[in-house]
């Protein structure tokens, strides 16, 4: 594996250079996000900040076990659910699928890597990528996986919030401001009371239930305040950040030992 220099960025790299420092052991990391509504107090490319600067601080946290290089990241996704929004840009279906499609095959022609790891910065992706990831193995004849960064901190630290955390609440709010504070305005939030527990239920039933699917968005009254579907953001923290991005980065050597062999 080539030295670690600090700075495991595709995009610096000049071509001769290729060849020198990646193989058939490098991991290409792809992250993906969207442009979307996040709230009066978090910007529209939240997902993309998300997803790109956890790979960045995943290849740090790997150096030196796996070969890793994050490559220009998607900044558009599948948000119809936020579209009610200024300022939204959503992509249609066989539009993203042929997006990332071309992309991992760009990426496993113009380079040695076979292993495909994408960061996955947008809830409204996922359950096209899960399948999608079935197609580029296929397709390709590469070893790949989805890791969605927020997701899988909560896996690890339980929400204790009364509200599920699904946009630009607690938890998402609080990545924010371990990862780009300069990103966040939580003095533009409006100064209203807490949102009304009692929507638990119908988060539960139009966004995590898994016996019928629904078109729900998130300016729908019975589950969103200002486009936030979770906690009061005003009540996140940077350290609680920090501690669910340390969950995902631990969680994460895991799946790339699984996911590839380490070398020496």
């Amino acid at each position: 594996m080539p030295a670690y220099d600090g700075e495991r960025s595709y995009g610096r790299l000049t071509a001769p250079r290729i060849a020198a420092e990646l193989s058939g052991q490098s991991i290409i990391c792809l992250p993906v996000g969207s442009l979307e509504q996040h709230g009066p107090h978090l910007p529209l490319h939240t997902d993309t900040i998300i997803a790109e600067r956890f790979a960045t601080s995943l290849a740090t946290h790997v150096a030196n076990r796996h070969d890793l290089w994050v490559v220009p990241s998607v900044p558009y996704g599948l948000s119809p659910e936020h579209a009610w929004s200024p300022g939204t840009v959503t992509l249609t279906i066989p539009l993203y699928v042929g997006l990332i499609e071309a992309l991992v095959g760009e990426y496993t022609r113009a380079t040695p890597a076979r292993t495909v790891l994408i960061i996955n910065g947008h809830g409204g992706n996922k359950g096209l990528l899960e399948a999608l990831v079935h197609q580029l193995q296929r397709t390709h004849d590469v070893a790949t996986c989805v890791v969605n960064p927020s997701s899988l901190a909560a896996g690890q630290i339980k929400d204790d919030g009364e509200i599920p955390e699904v946009h630009a609440g607690i938890r998402e709010t609080s990545l924010m401001l371990a990862l780009a504070p300069d990103h966040v305005r939580l003095d533009h939030f409006p100064n209203q009371p807490l949102p009304d527990p009692g929507r638990r239920e119908e988060i539960q039933r139009l966004v995590f239930g898994r016996g019928a699917t629904w078109p729900w968005s998130s300016d729908d009254p019975a589950i969103s305040t200002h486009g936030v579907i979770g906690g009061d953001p005003r009540k996140a923290t940077a350290a609680h950040g920090q501690m669910l991005i340390t969950a995902a980065l631990n969680a994460c050597t895991d799946i790339l030992d699984r996911l590839t062999p380490q070398t020496d």
